[in-house]
């Protein structure tokens, strides 16, 4: 019989199938389904530092008084931590499955000292999911990626929690990036966390939300630095992110050396019991592939495994077109 157990960030996952940071994961009740419909681990919706800001400008833009303004913005934080506090001690006593709390961050700011808290609820570990917008013409690329490093520095000041960065594809040395952020002291990756993209309305000329979901497709982009980054950066733990909708999906994953994979649009389009048709899928896989374990199996397609790693450097579809005119 196949056995899916994986591990990630030091953690004992039954099977790698982790769902991510979202709306699936703000309540006890939801996370309980989640565990029973097979999920190896959770990621809790993310404490969003841009809207932790945003609430607390709004009360201040309310207020006359300046001197009130250090009060409103605590008082804000204050309260959006004690819930998320909550969220995780009411998840462990419900679940024996990994829980994993979040923080979406804008900044390097003070308020990574809610990292310390976190874990005295009892989360299993921190997962930051970080994009620092590059809209500043007269800062180089080394100093937004120093803002990624110091981020990390402060978040393990704070806590002993085992820590994954979730990221962009955005990097001109994505290699350089991650061996960097293993040696600040993260012990995991995610490839790759999944922005808001605004799209514009021709009729109204207003900016709206482009499609939120992700697409099978979308697996391409991560299964590429998947391969090249498990297989050359070993000590880190990567974690697939984004267009993993079947069984499929998560296998090709796993063979380009991923640790675990985060699941979550499909989810929403289809249900939780994807979940249970997933981890179906995979075991049938292995039995059919006599694999025992995912770790018989596990890179054997990454870039340092295969006998052409060049497959994954090609950037042209070259012989794919050649024969189209």
């Amino acid at each position: 019989m196949a056995v899916l157990n994986t591990t990630y960030l030091g953690l004992v996952l039954s099977n790698p199938l982790i769902v991510s940071s979202s709306g699936l994961t703000n309540s006890t009740d939801k996370i309980i389904k989640l565990e029973e419909a097979g999920a190896g681990a959770v990621v809790l919706k993310s404490l969003f530092e841009e809207q932790i800001r945003y609430e607390a400008g709004g009360m201040i833009d309310q207020s006359s008084y300046p001197e009130a303004q250090d009060y409103i913005m605590n008082y804000v934080k204050d309260n959006s931590l004690k819930d998320y506090l909550k969220l995780i001690e009411s998840a462990k006593k419900a679940v024996n499955i990994p829980v994993m709390a979040s923080i979406n961050c804008i900044s390097a700011s003070e308020w990574v000292s809610f990292a310390r808290d976190i874990e005295q609820a009892g989360a299993d570990a921190l997962e930051l999911n970080v994009f620092f917008i590059p809209t500043d013409e007269n800062r180089n690329a080394e100093k937004y990626e120093a803002l990624y490093y110091e981020l990390i520095e402060k978040v393990k000041n704070k806590t002993s929690l085992p820590l994954s960065i979730k990221i962009g594809p955005y990097f001109t040395s994505m290699l350089n990036l991650i061996k960097n952020i293993y040696y600040r002291g993260a012990k995991g990756a995610v490839l790759f966390n999944r922005f808001f993209s605004p799209d514009i309305n021709v009729d109204s000329m207003k900016f709206e939300s482009s499609e939120v979901f992700s697409s099978p497709a979308d697996i391409r982009q991560s299964l590429r630095w998947v391969g090249i980054v498990s297989g050359i950066v070993e000590k880190i733990d990567i974690v697939a992110s984004t267009g993993i909708h079947d069984g499929k999906a998560a296998i090709k994953q796993l063979l380009a050396g991923a640790k675990a994979v985060q699941v979550c649009s499909v989810l929403y389009k289809n249900g939780v019991q994807s979940l249970t048709s997933m981890i179906k899928f995979i075991e049938d896989w292995m039995t059919k592939n006599n694999f025992k374990t995912i770790d018989d199996f596990r890179g054997k397609m990454s870039y340092r495994q295969i006998d052409d790693p060049v497959v994954y450097e090609r950037s042209q579809f070259m012989k794919y077109f050649s024969s189209y005119q």
